[in-house]
């Protein structure tokens, strides 16, 4: 059968500048990641980069409050609730969120267009309908999924394989009956009380590459058969890997890029649209951070080529100051 997407050399990106906004110095979250991880991907070629929009208000309430998109917008949101964000949460951290909200709608109308595209960002799944948690102000992912059907899409599928629970894309989408999230993560870990998400597969800690890719294998293909998507949200957060200060999985990069391919192949087999973005990772090695982040992207670029053995070139460093 002939593919429904019209062929393309080049991985569609989204991308823009400001998804790096400055934090306060000695800030736990690596903000600077993303302009690392822009620069690994240019070095690396083979991708088409594309300028996101922010989200609208009426985008952002599709999903969230709106007396609490006031309270982020005007840097008015009280102590405790940011405590619980992990931020210090000003007008110009807002602006970066909703920025990276729109880059992932950006990125399903792509895949929507191209069957395949990557947010360089995104993936903020513990964000609620009324306040912030776990470093994510704006649950992009919910609001990609309301965005799609603005786009003709009625059935969406979000395959969250970051290291923690999707709590706020299960709570936010809970009596959605055309969305199915399924998140893949880590029993032990971040967030303590977990959310029903339509399925769980909670792995236990030190979880490394061939439990965790038999895992993958067992649930995924089934999954997509039964829910029979019109679009794939994808998280591929890294937060996996065995150097991530919060993660407590052991996978290599030779497992996150086997991860990401396995996903990549098991979704466009079935001629499904497929959006990506990028999850969590936590690093003080910004560099080797942005790397891991990278291998989704080497992934989805030697999947458009047809390449079935790994290339890790993209997994390597390239020479940027940490």
């Amino acid at each position: 059968m002939d593919s429904p997407f019209p062929g393309s050399p080049l991985l569609h990106v989204v991308h823009d500048p400001g998804y790096d906004c400055p934090l306060p110095a000695g800030h736990p979250f690596p903000m600077a990641k993303f302009t690392h991880l822009r620069r690994q991907l240019e070095n690396a070629g083979g991708a088409c980069f594309h300028a996101p929009r922010s989200a609208t208000s009426r985008q952002l309430e599709s999903s969230h409050a709106a007396a609490y998109l006031e309270a982020l917008a005007t840097g008015t949101l009280d102590a405790k609730a940011q405590r619980r964000a992990g931020f210090l949460c000003t007008p110009e951290l807002f602006a970066r969120c909703a920025l990276e909200t729109g880059g992932t709608c950006r990125t399903v109308e792509l895949a929507l267009v191209h069957g395949l595209a990557c947010n360089a960002a995104g993936g903020t799944h513990h964000a609620h309908f009324d306040f912030a948690s776990g470093y994510c102000l704006l649950n992009d992912l919910a609001v990609a999924v309301h965005h799609a059907r603005e786009l003709g899409v009625r059935r969406v599928l979000i395959l969250d394989c970051d290291v923690h629970q999707g709590d706020g894309t299960a709570r936010l989408l809970h009596d959605d009956r055309d969305a199915f999230t399924v998140s893949m993560h880590c029993a032990q870990n971040f967030p303590s009380r977990k959310a029903a998400s339509d399925c769980d597969i909670g792995l236990p800690r030190e979880t490394g590459d061939g439990a965790y890719l038999q895992a993958l294998h067992a649930h995924v293909p089934h999954l997509l058969e039964r829910f029979q998507p019109e679009l794939v949200l994808y998280d591929a957060g890294v937060d996996v890997h065995r150097d991530d200060r919060l993660g407590h999985f052991l996978l290599s990069d030779a497992g996150l890029y086997r991860r990401d391919a396995a996903v990549i192949e098991m979704v466009r087999e079935r001629e499904v649209p497929l959006a990506c973005v990028i999850g969590g990772g936590y690093d003080r090695d910004i560099a080797a951070l942005a790397a891991r982040h990278a291998l989704l992207f080497a992934a989805a670029r030697d999947a458009l080529a047809g390449r079935s053995e790994p290339v890790f070139a993209a997994a390597q460093p390239s020479g940027d100051a940490a």
